[in-house]
C-alpha cells in the first residue's frame, strides 16, 4: 500500500544568533498515501529545504517526519526507501541507459536477472524502453528526464521526491511531460506490495505544472504553508493577496464593506457597487460595513461591451465603466487594460477575440461585467 506522510511542527534554521536564517518554520502537514501533492512557492520559500529534509538530506532542527507510523525524521537517506528526481538530470555518461537506471539496484544487490528485468519494466514506464542501450549523450533533455524518473522508480520506493525536474526544458516538452510524469505517478508501483501509485511530492516554483498536475498544493511563503487545498479551491478561492497574484493573473480592486445582500457580501468601490461572495469566516471573519477589503478578480472572468449594449447580466452581476487603454494581442487571447475612474487597472482576457474587440481604438469607454461568484473579498492586510 502507498505510504502516508505526516509532519508535524518541522524547522529548519540555518547559522545561529544574528545570522540564522528561518528556512522552514513551524510546518504541519498531512499527504495522503498515493497523493501527487505539491509545494509550489518563489526562490528562497523553503520548499526544498522542506522536499530534503523529508528525503534525508538535510536534518531537521526540529519536528517530526513519519512515514506511515514510523518516525523518519533524522533516519539517513538510504534507509527511508524514497527515489529523488533532481532538477539536473544527474545520469552518468559513460554508462547506458540501462545501466543508470539500474545502478541503484546494484548496490542493493539485487540479482541480475532481476535488476535488469525490473530496469526495463521501469524504461517501458516512462516510454524509455526501446532507448535501453543508447548512452545519455544520445538523448534530448526530455529523454534524459524521463531516464532519471525510471532510476527513481526503479527501486519500488514508498516516497517519490521530484525537485522542479521540468525546470532545465523547453516550454513544448515540459507540457508534453507533465500529464505524463502524472500518469506514471499514479499507476506505477506503490512500495513493495504494489499498487495504487506512489505518494508523491513534487517541488516547482511554476504555477500552471501544479495546477495541471496535483491533487493539492501547499503555497509556501517564508518558510511557511500560507494555504493549502485542491488546484481549484486554491485558484478560484484564494485566502490572501500573495496566493491570488502567485497562482496566475488576476486584479485587486480596493474596496469598502458596505453590508450584505442575502449570501452576498456587498462592497462600495471608486467604480461603484460591486457584490462578492461571502468569503469563509477562517479568510475573512465577518467583514462588518466600513472594513476595507481587496477584490480579487481573475481577467477570464471579466466580459466587456461597449456602453449602451446589451451584454445579458445575470441577477448576480456587477458592472464597471472604464476606458481601454492598452491591448496585447497573442493569437487565441486578447488582453486588454481598462482604466477605471480612479486609475485602478484591470485587464481582461478575451479566448478567440472578435473582430469588434479587436477593432476597438485606444480610449474608448467599455463597460466590464463580472459575476459575484468570480469576486473574491480578501483582507488588506493578507500576507
Amino acid at each position: 500500500m502507498p505510504t502516508a506522510i505526516s509532519i508535524r511542527n518541522l524547522h529548519k534554521t540555518f547559522g545561529s544568533g544574528k545570522a540564522a536564517t528561518n528556512a522552514v518554520n513551524g510546518i504541519n502537514l498531512e499527504i495522503e498515501p498515493g497523493e501527487l501533492f505539491f509545494l509550489l512557492g518563489p526562490s528562497g520559500c523553503g520548499k526544498t529545504t522542506l522536499l530534503r529534509m523529508i528525503a534525508g538530506f538535510i536534518d531537521p532542527t526540529g519536528g517530526t517526519i513519519l512515514f506511515n507510523d514510523r518516525n523518519v525524521t533524522h533516519a539517513p537517506p538510504n534507509t527511508r526507501n524514497t527515489g529523488m528526481v533532481f532538477q539536473s538530470y544527474a545520469l552518468w555518461p559513460h554508462m547506458s541507459v540501462e545501466q543508470n537506471v539500474a545502478f541503484g539496484l546494484g548496490v542493493r544487490k539485487v540479482p541480475r536477472a532481476e535488476k535488469r528485468q525490473r530496469a526495463q519494466e521501469a524504461l517501458d514506464a516512462v516510454q524509455m524502453g526501446q532507448y535501453a542501450k543508447r548512452r545519455p549523450n544520445q538523448l534530448s533533455g526530455g529523454q534524459q528526464q524521463r531516464v532519471a524518473l525510471a532510476r527513481a522508480l526503479v527501486i519500488r520506493p514508498d516516497v517519490l521526491l521530484l525537485d522542479e525536474p521540468l525546470s532545465n526544458l523547453d516550454a513544448k516538452l515540459r507540457n508534453d511531460l507533465r500529464m505524463e510524469i502524472r500518469r506514471t505517478c499514479k499507476t506505477y508501483g506503490g512500495g513493495a506490495e504494489g499498487g495504487g501509485g506512489i505518494t508523491t511530492i513534487y517541488v516547482t516554483h511554476d504555477q500552471k505544472e501544479a495546477l495541471s498536475m496535483a491533487d493539492r498544493i501547499a503555497v509556501m511563503r517564508s518558510g511557511q504553508i500560507v494555504q493549502m487545498g485542491t488546484p481549484t479551491d486554491l485558484y478560484r478561492r484564494p485566502r490572501t493577496r500573495f496566493v491570488a497574484e502567485f497562482l496566475g493573473q488576476t486584479n485587486i480592486i480596493p474596496a469598502t464593506v458596505s453590508g450584505r445582500e442575502g449570501d452576498l457580501l456587498a462592497t462600495t468601490t471608486a467604480s461603484g457597487p460591486v457584490r462578492a461572495e461571502m468569503p469563509p469566516e477562517t479568510t475573512l471573519p465577518a467583514p462588518a460595513p466600513g472594513t476595507r477589503v481587496l477584490l480579487s478578480v481573475r481577467p477570464e472572468s471579466l466580459r466587456s461591451e461597449a456602453p449602451g449594449k446589451s451584454i445579458g447580466e445575470s441577477i448576480g452581476a456587477n458592472t464597471l465603466m472604464g476606458t481601454l487603454v492598452e491591448t496585447t494581442y497573442l493569437g487565441e487571447i486578447l488582453h486588454r487594460t481598462i482604466a477605471l475612474p480612479d486609475q485602478t487597472r484591470v485587464t481582461i482576457a478575451e479566448l478567440n477575440p472578435s473582430s469588434a474587440s479587436l477593432a476597438q481604438t485606444l480610449g474608448s469607454p467599455v463597460r466590464l461585467t463580472v459575476e459575484a461568484a468570480d469576486v473574491v473579498a480578501l483582507p488588506t492586510e493578507s500576507v
